[in-house]
């Protein structure tokens, strides 16, 4: 069984950091590229972040080019979300999904919802005063 679980989400202020985790198991790991989605209150599902199966390629969204990082240590099982310089506009339920191929060469396919087999149960991030 497929289990993705994310982690790390929590309160923090405008300009702080906050680095999120995705633990995976019950498929190979570095088989598959992974993403980092959000969801914010009253909005749709938004795509933020994307890594091909080694680590090599990323892909960031604009709104959060230049102050997220995206990483995975495939001898964890594990995919990372590094975010700094943190904004209001930042708050959403987080949410790691893994994806059906182990690379998409552009960051136009890891947005297509329809490329992602499996998904975490998300977790909430908050950046307030």
């Amino acid at each position: 069984e497929v289990q993705l679980v994310e982690s790390g989400g929590g309160l923090v202020q405008p300009g702080g950091s906050l680095r999120l985790s995705c633990a995976a198991s019950g498929f190979p790991f570095d088989d598959h590229a992974l993403s980092w989605l959000r969801q914010a209150p009253g909005k749709g599902l938004e795509w933020v972040s994307g890594i091909n199966w080694n680590g090599m390629k990323t892909y960031y969204a604009d709104a959060v080019t230049g102050r997220f990082t995206i990483s995975r240590d495939n001898a964890k099982n594990t995919l990372y979300l590094q975010m700094n310089s943190l904004k209001s506009e930042d708050t959403a339920v987080y949410y790691c999904a893994k994806a059906n191929r182990p690379d998409y060469g552009q960051s136009y396919y890891y947005t297509i919802l329809a490329n992602y087999d499996s998904w975490g149960q998300g977790t909430q991030v908050t950046v307030s005063s």
